[in-house]
């Protein structure tokens, strides 16, 4: 059976217009499209491929692409309603620069030379890396790959960092402490094809609703939810795991407990393709059944039952998300999740991987291309050999790559506070929303001697405090590729003009470049993304991520290659698996299994703040809104914030159902939420979603990381709730 018969999608449906615009006069006829333009969606990580449509230079309508293997067609509510993104009356349209009376319009080569002539001051006077720079998860792999070379050559500082760091580094740092690189090992596929699926901490029912279609598109899978809170995911999971929040670590390895003692594990793979097997096995001797049932609060029998299903499975696939990820344990969980998979041998086979679901829709192609947390190429920083090989391609002295890598997003923020970083340049993210302790962010923020945002939309929260704003082109307004969750690369294509003057990220980092005198070295006659990827394919060839096969035709015809995918390689529509040779980018090429601790989480509940607050997604929205708060047909599915308690909370508290409260922690209150009362949230608990800027949950998160991936700790402070003044 098709993917595309599995989803009830065999009839091709009739390209028209989703969506609306209320203005006057934009009648129905005008959002008839005269032609389509075939993408990639901009938003998460899935990689759905679709079609925008055009009528009179404006996009008036979306369409699922039917032929794409991701989505075979079906779109989730952002995706469509995403054209009516690009036509928001809050685009970022002139350049912004901040004087006595407020902003000020300046034409673009002002605030180019003032952009360049500010930071190399600020670098004159305090040292290259008195500039820190936050990307995003939402450029193209282009952008990325160029704005990676002009942040660490062209301005020479280390401190250059994604907000990718705010949901992936976790993923990306266990991946490399088990397998040697980053990179999810297995394909969509396997959700059709596992017989046993294991999700911790991922609800892909409403936040990833086209993968949840791949899943039950496979009627033979046994589904466990691992999940705090009863999701939309755990509802429709044949067994839910309500574990205490932040106690995952501690039901894997007791999973991994049992397994070992029971022998229902794959020797011959442990010897053949690992190391560290014994250190591991005396590590979760103290994961006995009963320590574990006392930690997760899970009866001893489902453990057990969960350790069964998994290790007698033909073929296991564990997957995670935020839930996973946001936790100062969250790499350790990580490895203790590939470790599980690695002594079952449940990595490198159809249907069997450790899969960490990406968030934004071009993180992993930061991740492979982006020159921050690891040179291009996942080479790393302290590899004389990995620094000489990339000189050599760029045609550089080797002591102009940075043998270490700089501060990464949290600290660039604390360096900020500080002021060891002077100067920052914000692209297409909205910290003041995203980001935990909002106080302190504030303060770093206002401390700064210049801010740059660059980003499609202002007024944003944070373009609101720059000194110079540069209004970017969007998805839909540009070109070039995006790398899924599977590492499917995916074209992304220009179907409309950027409103006014606002300028592609890439031509935006093309002419910093020539102001600071670096463009002719570093970026050589370029004039177009195609040349950056043309350079990345060489950067990438030999690598794991091979890109070097590929071409934006065959991308485009395909729609969407899996790398790696190197020069004279096979059928590009072919689904590709790392590791399915047992050889792991070590350098005596097996994984590491890795010992883990399970920890308390840093605040514990008490008197004073007696509950345990978590925060997460709504299917309506993206991040901070800056997006799908201004489509109206998602802003009336979901206008404004919520806490979720359970009623036995409710009632001890004389709190009903939309009464109005406060949630206080330590630093912070988060206003005037709608209570709803409801049994998917265990006692002691409550759950905000955390898009919102007006009621911003990370007024109460707290400034606590992961001290290897250095992603933060949002999932679980201690907050009380009372009543609204």
């Amino acid at each position: 059976m098709t993917l595309r018969r599995a989803l009830g999608l065999d009839i091709r449906p009739e390209r028209y217009a989703y969506g609306h615009d209320e203005r006057a006069g934009y009648t129905a006829a005008r959002r008839v499209a005269d032609r389509w333009v075939q993408t990639t969606c901009g938003y998460c990580s899935v990689g759905c491929g679709m079609f925008i449509g055009v009528k009179d230079g404006r996009a008036v309508g979306v369409e699922g692409d039917p032929d794409h293997p991701v989505n075979a067609g079906a779109l989730c509510p952002k995706g469509l309603a995403e054209h009516e993104t690009i036509h928001a009356d809050t685009r970022a349209r002139y350049p912004l620069l901040r004087r006595d009376r407020g902003f000020e319009r300046v034409s673009w080569p002002d605030a180019i030379e003032t952009m360049a002539r500010r930071f190399r001051g600020i670098q004159d006077a305090h040292g290259p890396d008195a500039v820190g720079i936050i990307s995003t998860g939402q450029l193209v792999t282009e952008e990325f790959y160029t704005l990676g070379k002009l942040a660490q050559l062209g301005l020479g500082t280390r401190n250059y960092d994604g907000n990718t760091t705010l949901c992936m580094s976790t993923a990306v740092s266990g991946y490399k402490l088990s397998f040697g690189s980053d990179g999810p090992p297995g394909a969509y596929e396997d959700l059709e094809r596992a017989d046993v699926i294991l999700l911790i901490g991922a609800n892909i029912a409403d936040n990833h609703p086209i993968l949840w279609q791949r899943l039950a598109a496979n009627p033979s899978r046994t589904l466990v939810v691992a999940d705090p809170r009863v999701t939309k995911t755990a509802m429709l999971a044949d067994l839910h795991l309500p574990v205490k929040p932040r106690s995952d670590l501690a039901l894997v390895n007791g999973i991994i407990h049992i397994l070992i003692e029971s022998d229902v594990i794959d020797g011959e793979y442990i010897a053949a393709h690992t190391t560290g097997f014994q250190l591991l096995r005396e590590s979760v001797r103290q994961y006995a059944p009963h320590r574990v049932s006392e930690i997760t609060g899970l009866p001893i029998d489902l453990i057990y039952r969960t350790a069964s299903l998994y290790g007698n499975a033909r073929a296991a696939f564990i997957g995670w998300t935020m839930g996973v990820n946001h936790s100062s344990k969250g790499t350790e969980t990580v490895n203790a999740i590939n470790n599980l998979a690695l002594i079952t041998g449940n990595i490198g086979r159809t249907g069997a991987a450790p899969f960490s679901i990406t968030g934004q829709c071009n993180a992993m192609g930061t991740r492979e291309a982006g020159f921050a947390s690891s040179l291009p190429g996942y080479r790393k920083f302290d590899s004389a050999a990995d620094r000489q090989e990339l000189a050599g391609l760029w045609n550089v002295p080797v002591d102009r790559l940075p043998a270490a890598r700089g501060l990464a997003y949290p600290d660039i923020i604390e360096a900020a506070l500080d002021r060891r970083v002077r100067a920052l340049w914000i692209i297409a993210t909205n910290p003041i929303v995203s980001f935990p302790n909002l106080g302190v962010l504030k303060q770093a923020l206002e401390t700064v001697e210049f801010l740059v945002v660059q980003d499609g939309f202002h007024p944003t929260p944070t373009s609101e405090l720059a000194h110079l704003v540069l209004p970017a082109a969007i998805w839909g307004e540009k070109e070039g590729t995006y790398t899924n969750s599977e590492r499917r690369v995916s074209k992304v294509n220009a179907a409309v003009a950027p409103p006014a003057e606002a300028r592609p990220d890439f031509r935006i980092f093309l002419d910093l470049a020539a102001a600071l005198g670096c463009c002719d070295e570093l970026f050589p006659g370029w004039t177009k993304p195609e040349n950056a990827f043309d350079e990345w394919k060489q950067v990438s060839a030999g690598r794991l991520c091979d890109y070097s096969g590929m071409t934006y035709a065959a991308i485009e015809s395909s729609r969407g290659i899996q790398w790696p995918y190197p020069a004279g390689a096979a059928d590009p529509a072919a689904t590709r698996r790392l590791y399915q040779d047992g050889r792991f980018q070590t350098e005596d090429g097996r994984a590491r299994l890795i010992p883990t601790t399970w920890e308390m989480f840093p605040e514990p509940p008490n008197d004073e703040f007696p509950f345990v607050l978590n925060t997460g997604r709504t299917v309506e929205h993206w991040h901070t809104r800056t997006k799908t708060g201004r489509v109206a047909i998602l802003d009336r599915l979901s206008p404004s914030s919520w806490l979720e308690m359970n009623p036995r909370d409710g009632r001890a508290l004389r709190l009903k159902a939309t009464d109005r409260v406060d949630v206080v922690s330590r630093r912070g209150s988060i206003r005037n939420l709608e209570l709803r009362l409801t049994e998917t949230i265990g006692p002691g608990q409550v759950f905000v979603p955390f898009h919102w800027a007006e009621a911003n949950a990370n007024q109460a998160t707290q400034s606590a990381y992961d001290p290897i991936s250095r992603e933060p700790n949002y999932k679980q402070c201690a907050v009380r709730v009372e009543p609204s003044a």
